[in-house]
Order: structure tokens, then C-alpha cells, then sequence
């Protein structure tokens, strides 16, 4: 079965017209809009040819319009050009509580530059109250931003009404139409809008290009500086090929009735038009899914709101385990500009959409190339999908979907190709992909590390004189004295899956949970599995596999496993508890660093980065070996190695990343730690796909923490301090042995078969402190 692609709101794909638009501007009209020869001539035709179509389609001037690099750098001219401009009446702005990150995060920029924002609230439905917008206008108010539709909810602003209370108080009004141009009609003459803000990618047009309207007579404040391209209003040379594109798809909006009342002849308006034609696909879609699980909660307007959008609120599960779970079918959880971030949508907050169904909301969106074959393929793989999830749910036949609706063009799918990558994935035994059944991965789950301290401060004060390390630190393990000889180290470590194949999952959850006891100089005796896994959804064999792959790597540590625990959750779970032994006097803690030792790490660095680029399919397979064969690799040769040499403290880097064990080193202590930036070893591709963006979310609540306790040196670039706070799973020991002993640390690391093995820091006078250098 082909992927069904209901992501529209997302991004479209290219119109085959507006491709075929681009094919002059890639094959030979390459010349600059500004020249004056011929080369120049052709594409500067081209850019005022895009112009008139997109001035058509939004009913105004073509020297109205202003193109841009995309609908985000609309909004960010828009609003700060505004502001700027009009400074000298006042700094009070007004928005919505719903808007896209690309006004309220603007709006954010200029009330730190002391700017005064008002976000009205909306109701349940996602609408403002325009008698709210009213109240909320001052003498000193100078801009209203108000998005025309809703990218969550598809709920639809009375812009008309606003645009009005603006007028008649002297405010200028700027709305972000970025979903709505194409889907339904905007006409900002009849509107009234004094800016308005468009995407071309949301438009069947390429990415990377854009379009703002500017009323004539408003004046906005530039902020990108250079020539006096667009009439001096953004410059740049133009990309012509996306403005051409632009051009071609606000011409096919123009020529096509979106519905009865846009401007278009009486002919015209008598057919079928697209807008029935998505919203008779969006309706098909709620209605075969609400048939089935009558529980499903619609978030938004039931029909003030853009025809192809539908947001749904499944109870009892999390959209970023549902989305997986339903195979084939591209969809989003929430804004997909933002995905896989945790946490309830802001745009449901505002609504106050219960949390059951916050938590559980996924985004529905139809276009052009959907068919109404695919939404009937689509609803039962989304039923059987939540019933899965939910298995109290009964198992009933489904109902066809029956409808006899003849859609005025039924924009057949093309194009529907696979990454030119390939399938990337590892997949083990009946082609199952673990990465798909869990929304977080690994270590990169853990609670955050403040949270976590909380709670750590709140057990009760241990009293036993035998326990040599409780809960009163940040060690891993606990120790118990047996006798004066020897004493239990004990720890617990679970994670959701990291890879795709069940059995190299098993073999790295087995090194993360050993490791533990091997940072604290011990040497493990036995193991327990800790078992969490979706029967309903996951065969056993998958199970059967994570087991004997932990097994293995349990047997290569020396040990064997004994039994276990398990439980049915929604989402696979597996870890171990480990137990070994260590001599009371020999136990290395995570503190205890002195003045004049050296650190040195045993592993590289970037593993959850990584992981999350593997599950996202980004890495070739060589990268994607190498990765899994590090997380694989037991801390054993390390940990029997630095045994021989004067350690004063150890750890393992996992989830809190390096940043974060190196905090624990050194908090409360009088000593401070200098890192070597340059020093850190590094996983093949880490910096690569850090600087794409793809940063597991542990990460960014990782520098958050450690950062009070950070002085920064001279150009760490943001990218850096990422890596340094990777959540990583299954990482080196950080060991902190005198200076004097680390050359020959290292040496023996290496010769044990610890290849990357490196100095990377050195303990100095300080109080609590980490001094990061180039």
C-alpha cells in the first residue's frame, strides 16, 4: 500500500502545473531580475508576471506585494516592520492566544525590546471574541495580529470584524493567511486587511519563498538591509524560480472557484468546487472514524473552519504513540512545524481542550491529490490502530464508508516516491520497527534532571550505617556493606527502544543497565529484565528477541540472567536490575574529584543525537552501524582497565549528558573543571545532523539545567553546547584520575581496545564551576 499522505496543512506537494512552470527558470532563465541585458529582462518578467497572479488572487494591487522568503519572514517583517515604524504612537501590540510560533515568538522579540503585548484568549472552539480585541486597544496600540485560519484546529477568525474595530481606531491590522490562502477565499480589499502574510509551500508551490501585502500607504520599518530590490521594501535578489512558482500556483487558486461568492462568474460558480471537494474528504474522514470510536472529540469549530482540516482528540493514548501505531498514513500531532516536541499543544491549552484528549490530538489534513480511495483505505487502519492501543475497546466489523460524491477533479496522486535514501531502518524480525511503537528514545526519556532532584531531596534520610551509597547522591547505584570484605552494588535502568531491531534494542539496554556497576569499580554478578511491552500491538517473537539479545550481552559481561518482572504497557519498555559486588574501601563514587586531576571519557559523544536521526531515516547505514555497535559496547574493558590506576571519581555519560555528569562531579565541591571542547571525541555526523536541527528533547531541558553552572568561552556556537548536553544512552565512563597518571590511562584504554579513549578536561581550583574552552 502506498503512504497515505494527510498532512497537508503540513506542506503540499508541487502542482504538476507549477512544476512544470519551473522547468524554464532551472534549464536556462537564470539571469538577475535587477540587470538590464536580456538575462536580466526575461526574469524580471517572470517576477512581475508572479506578482499580478498573486495580487490577483488576493484581489489588490500587484505593488501591494512584497516577496519574501516564506510565509515566517512575512510575519516577522510584517510585525516588527510595524512596530518599528510606529514607535513614535505607542508600543502595544495585540494577538491571539493560538497564533503560530512565527507571530506569537516575534511578539516575544519585541517585548523583550519593551514592546507591551496583549494575547486575547479564544473559546472553546479556538475563536476570538472581537468585543475582546475592542477592550483590549489603547491610544498607545499600534498593530493587531490575528491569523485568518488556524493550522491546529482550522478554525476560522472573524477577520472582517477585526480589520473594522482596527480601522475605526487607527490600528493597523495584519493577519497570517499562511493556511488559509488557496483553501478559502481572501480577498483583502473586502476584508479590509492593511497586511496580510502568505507561504508558497502551503500553496502547492516550492518551499523557501513567500508573499506579504502591504496596503498602499502603510509603512513598514525594513529589516533585512542591502540593495532596493521589491522597491526598496526587502533585499535580496529574488528567487526567481520560487517566485515563478508562487506566480503559477496563486494563478490556478485565481482560476478556480474556491467557493460560491469568490470572484468568479456565475458559470463558474455552478460546479463543484475544490473547497467541496476537500471538505466532502475531511467530512468522509470524521465520520468513518467517528463511527467507530464514537468517543473521538473534534478540537476546533464544527463549520467555521478551513475544509480540509480536521483535528481529532483520541482518549487514553499520546498522539505521538498513535501516529506510529497507524501504518502508512502521514499525519501530525499538533503543529508539524514543531513536531516531536512533548507536552499539550499550546493551541489546545488556550482552548481549554480537556487533557485526555489534548494529549491524544491528531492533525487531519486533505488536499489536492487526496482521493476518496485513499481516506476509505485510511479510516480503518486509523480504527484498528487506537483499538490496539486501547484494548478494552471491542474489537467490532467496521461499517463501510458509503458515499456516491463525484468531486468536480479528483487530482490523482503522483509522485507518491520513497526517500531517495532508501529504508534506512533496521529492522529485525517481521520487518518490525521498535522506533515506531515508543515517542521517546532511550535515556533521552528520562525526567528531567531538576525534576529529579526535587524529588530526590524528598525521600526520607537513610539511617542504615551498612548502606555506603543511598539516594543522598547522584550515583547510579546503590552499595550495601555485606562484611568488612565486601559489599553489594545494586542498580535499576529501563529505556524505551533506541533502534529499530528487537535485538540489538535488547543488547543495548543490557550495556546501559551493566554500565552502572561498572563506573562504581564493581563487578556484576547477576541480572533481573524489567519487561514492559504491547502485547496487543507487537508480536511475542519481538519480545522473545529484545530478551535473547540482552542475554547475550549479559553472558559477555560475565553474568548470567535470572528471572524478572514484566507488565503490559502501550509502549515497549526494557531494562534490568543488576547486582555485583565491590570492596568497601575500593567503591568509586561520581564525586571526589581533586585539584590536578585530568578527566578522561571512553566513549564519543552524540549518541542521541544520532538515535533520533536514525529513527527519523537520516543516517546511511554505515553511520547507522557504527552508532549502535558503540551503544552496544559493554564498559567492561574500561572499567577493568582504570582499576589499576589512583581514580578518584567515575561515572557513565547517559541521559543527562556530559554537561550534566560533570555538574555532579563538582557540585558543592571547591573545585572547578576546565573542558576542552576540542578534545571531545565525537561520533561520525553528530555536528552534521545537530546542525539540521535533530535534538532529542532531553537535550534542550539538559542545558537548561547545567547552564547556571557554565561559563562559556569565546565562540561555543549553540550547536556545541547541544552536543554537550546529548542525552545520551549507553555512553563512556568519565573517569577522574591525578594528571600525572592520564597519559598512561589513556594509552592502556586504548591498548585494552578502547580506541576512543581521550583526555578531555582537568580539575582546578574553583567553586563548583565548568570552564569550557576551545
Amino acid at each position: 500500500m502506498d503512504l497515505i499522505y494527510l498532512d497537508y496543512n503540513a506542506t503540499t506537494p508541487l502542482d504538476p502545473m507549477v512544476s512544470q512552470a519551473l522547468k524554464p527558470f532551472l534549464d536556462g532563465f537564470f539571469g538577475n531580475p535587477s540587470s538590464m541585458h536580456d538575462f536580466g529582462r526575461d526574469a524580471a518578467l517572470a517576477v512581475m508576471q508572479a506578482r499580478k497572479m498573486v495580487a490577483s488572487m488576493l484581489n489588490c494591487y500587484p505593488d501591494e506585494i512584497v516577496f519574501t522568503g516564506g510565509g515566517t519572514e512575512s510575519n516577522n517583517y510584517a510585525i516588527k516592520g510595524a512596530a518599528h515604524a510606529g514607535m513614535n504612537r505607542g508600543k502595544h501590540i495585540i494577538t491571539s492566544s493560538v497564533e503560530h510560533p512565527a507571530v506569537s515568538e516575534v511578539c516575544d522579540f519585541l517585548a523583550a525590546q519593551g514592546f507591551e503585548i496583549t494575547r486575547v484568549g479564544v473559546n472553546a472552539f479556538g475563536i476570538v471574541d472581537v468585543e475582546e480585541i475592542r477592550k483590549a486597544i489603547r491610544p498607545t496600540t499600534i498593530l493587531i495580529s490575528v491569523m485568518h485560519a488556524n493550522n491546529e484546529t482550522g478554525s476560522i477568525q472573524p477577520i472582517a470584524e477585526i480589520s473594522r474595530i482596527a480601522r475605526e481606531t487607527g490600528v493597523l491590522f495584519h493577519t497570517d493567511a499562511a493556511q488559509s490562502v488557496g483553501k478559502i477565499p481572501v480577498d483583502v480589499t473586502e476584508m479590509g486587511i492593511d497586511l496580510l502574510s502568505v507561504a508558497g509551500h502551503k500553496l502547492y508551490a516550492p518551499k523557501g519563498v513567500g508573499a506579504l501585502y502591504i496596503r498602499r500607504g502603510v509603512r513598514l520599518t525594513k529589516f533585512l538591509h542591502g540593495a532596493d530590490h521589491e522597491s526598496n521594501r526587502r533585499a535580496g535578489t529574488e528567487n526567481v524560480i520560487g517566485i515563478a512558482g508562487l506566480g503559477k500556483a496563486a494563478e490556478i487558486v485565481y482560476s478556480r472557484p474556491l467557493a460560491v461568492g469568490s470572484r468568479q462568474s456565475a458559470e463558474a460558480q455552478s460546479t463543484k468546487t475544490p473547497f467541496h471537494h476537500l471538505q466532502f474528504l475531511r467530512d468522509l474522514l470524521h465520520y468513518g472514524i467517528r463511527n467507530e470510536i464514537p468517543e473521538v472529540r473534534l478540537n476546533g469549530h464544527p463549520e467555521n473552519r478551513l475544509p480540509n482540516t480536521l483535528s481529532l482528540g483520541f482518549p487514553g493514548v499520546e498522539a505521538n504513540t498513535l501516529l506510529p501505531a497507524m501504518k502508512g498514513i502521514a499525519a501530525s500531532a499538533g503543529a508539524a512545524c514543531h513536531a516531536g516536541e512533548e507536552g499539550v499543544s499550546g493551541v489546545l491549552t488556550a482552548m481549554h481542550v480537556p487533557a485526555e484528549y489534548a494529549m491524544g490530538t491528531i492533525r487531519f489534513s486533505v488536499g489536492r491529490m487526496t482521493t476518496e480511495e485513499e481516506i476509505r483505505e485510511a479510516v480503518p487502519i486509523i480504527v484498528k490502530a487506537y483499538r490496539d492501543l486501547i484494548p478494552s475497546i471491542p474489537s467490532l466489523p467496521l461499517n463501510p464508508l458509503k458515499g456516491t460524491y463525484s468531486a468536480a477533479q479528483s487530482y490523482p496522486p503522483e509522485g507518491r516516491n520513497k526517500s531517495p535514501l532508501g529504508d534506512l531502518g533496521v529492522t529485525g524480525i517481521s520487518g518490525v520497527k521498535l522506533t515506531e511503537f515508543t515517542r521517546a528514545l532511550g535515556c533521552a526519556c528520562k525526567i528531567r534532571p531538576q525534576l529529579l532532584e526535587e524529588v530526590l531531596r524528598n525521600l526520607p534520610a537513610v539511617t542504615d550505617p551498612k548502606v555506603l551509597v543511598g539516594p543522598e547522591t547522584s550515583d547510579d547505584a546503590a552499595v550495601y556493606q555485606m562484611n568488612e570484605t565486601q559489599a553489594l552494588v545494586q542498580t535499576v535502568d529501563v529505556i524505551p527502544p533506541v533502534v529499530d531491531d528487537p535485538y540489538t534494542y535488547g543488547m543495548i539496554a543490557a550495556a546501559n543497565s551493566i554500565s552502572d556497576i561498572y563506573a562504581m569499580g564493581g563487578k556484576p554478578l547477576y541480572a533481573l529484565n524489567i519487561v514492559g511491552f504491547p502485547d496487543t500491538r507487537l508480536p511475542l517473537s519481538v519480545l522473545h528477541e529484545i530478551l535473547k539479545g540482552a542475554s547475550d550481552k549479559a553472558s559477555e559481561a560475565g553474568i548470567q540472567v535470572l528471572g524478572g518482572h514484566s507488565v503490559e504497557l502501550t509502549e515497549p519498555l526494557f531494562g534490568m536490575s543488576v547486582t555485583g559486588v565491590v570492596e568497601p574501601g575500593k567503591i568509586i563514587r561520581n564525586r571526589g574529584v581533586k585539584i590536578g586531576d585530568a578527566l578522561v571519557l571512553t566513549k564519543p559523544l552524540g549518541t542521541g543525537i544520532l538515535t533520533t536521526a536514525m529513527k527519523r531515516g537520516l543516517l546511511d547505514w554505515d553511520t547507522a552501524r557504527k552508532l549502535m555497535d558503540c551503544m552496544s559496547d559493554l564498559n567492561r574493558k574500561a572499567a577493568e582497565t582504570m582499576i589499576h590506576f589512583s581514580v578518584h571519581a567515575c561515572t557513565d555519560v547517559t541521559g543527562f549528558g556530559l554537561l550534566g555528569h560533570l555538574r555532579e562531579m563538582v557540585t558543592g565541591e571547591t573545585v572547578s573543571i576546565n573542558l576542552i571542547l576540542s578534545a571531545i571525541p565525537l561520533l561520525e555526523g553528530v555536528e552534521e545532523m545537530a546542525g539540521q536541527g535533530v535534538i532529542p528533547g532531553g537535550t534542550k531541558n539538559n542545558l537548561q539545567h547545567v547552564e547556571p553552572d557554565i561559563v562559556w568561552g569565546a565562540r561555543i556556537s549553540d550547536l556545541e553546547k547541544m552536543i554537550l548536553c546529548d542525552a545520551q544512552t549507553s555512553g563512556g565512563l568519565l573517569i577522574a584520575v591525578p594528571a600525572t597518571e592520564a597519559g598512561s590511562l589513556v594509552a592502556a584504554l586504548k591498548e585494552s581496545g578502547v580506541e576512543h579513549a581521550s583526555l578531555i578536561a582537568n580539575v582546578i581550583p574553583g567553586m563548583g564551576k565548568i570552564i569550557i574552552e576551545k
